[in-house]
């Protein structure tokens, strides 16, 4: 609970917080559409209040003493934080249902917002915000109401539900492969290989479960999504391994094609996350059962000369898919 015979005026605040990036009065008096006068006596309240000095003041120059620019840094901060839940709140347009989800990026953009308009479709009434997220976090401290992560089912005090496996295949633009003569596995070799960084052996194992030579299977250019490697292959950049599910678009439209059908990799899965104490809540159901019913839609069996990759159990839930 904050003090509030402790708390500036906020119009000192925002004098000071504009001031201080500019290191003018005259600039952050026409930024809050004051009189410099205004500002002056703003700034000259603040340190008042404050018993602290916040600017050296040497003619016409001005500069901030230690104290005003750590003091700048919290202000900033905290500006920002109002900033952010007003906007937050204003965004509701008046809706008693917003759900927040964090997703990762290319699962998110790839998968699942294109199927959204069927949600919104069945549920008009709730409003689902997006935010990336690449890593586990906590739900107390973060804004969410749900997430979607890969890996394995292992988050502290959530519900996890399977959506989907990954099945993760070698694919290349027509013209790569016309180029090159690609025909088979062992025609890899040489080639540029497209690296995910946050799966750093992929390649390699492919490489090792083929029984082909993993002399260069973690070298070639590295990427920090899928939908950059997706991206940078179908360009002709080289040969990535990807998930089936997230390039269909390219698949067909012919901007990528996979080289062999009857060799992918299984990593491990995608997994939609929710507190394990607000899983019973209508929102969230109704969410969760809308995705659940996509992911089986989705599904599609797995081929039978599948290179499987082993996942760890306990391993990390983290990817930036």
């Amino acid at each position: 609970m904050f003090r509030r015979r402790l708390m500036p005026a906020s119009a000192q605040l925002l004098a000071f917080e504009s001031t201080a990036r500019h290191l003018s009065v005259s600039r952050a008096a026409q930024e809050l559409h004051l009189t410099q006068s205004a500002v002056s006596r703003q700034l000259q309240q603040l340190e008042d209040h404050l018993g602290v000095a916040l600017f050296h003041r040497q003619r016409q120059r001005m500069s901030l003493t230690d104290a005003g620019r750590s003091y700048a840094s919290e202000v900033r901060a905290g500006l920002s934080v109002l900033t952010d839940a007003t906007q937050k709140v204003m965004s509701y347009g008046g809706s008693r249902d917003v759900l927040n989800l964090a997703v990762l990026p290319t699962f998110g953009t790839r998968w699942l917002i294109p199927r959204m308009p069927r949600f919104e479709a069945s549920h008009p009434d709730i409003v689902v915000h997006f935010a990336a997220r690449t890593e586990p976090f906590d739900f107390q401290r973060e804004p969410f109401d749900a997430a979607i992560h890969f890996g394995d089912p292992v988050w502290p005090a959530t519900r996890c539900d399977h959506l989907l496996d990954e099945h993760v295949v070698a694919v290349c633009s027509p013209g790569y492969q016309q180029r090159y003569g690609i025909r088979r596995p062992a025609d890899l070799a040489g080639k540029r290989l497209l690296q995910q960084i946050t799966r750093p052996t992929l390649w390699l194992e492919w490489l090792e479960r083929a029984g082909l030579n993993t002399a260069h299977g973690l070298q070639g250019p590295h990427y920090e999504q899928f939908s950059m490697m997706a991206a940078a292959a179908a360009a002709g950049a080289g040969i990535a391994l990807v998930p089936r599910f997230l390039i269909e678009d390219e698949l067909a439209a012919g901007r990528l094609i996979v080289l062999f059908d009857d060799m992918t990799v299984r990593t491990q899965a995608y997994y939609l996350v929710v507190p394990e104490n607000r899983a019973a809540e209508p929102l969230i159901e109704a969410f969760r059962h809308w995705l659940l019913g996509e992911a089986r839609q989705a599904c599609v069996p797995a081929p039978q000369n599948m290179l499987r990759r082993s996942g760890k159990p306990g391993g990390k839930m983290h990817n930036r898919t």
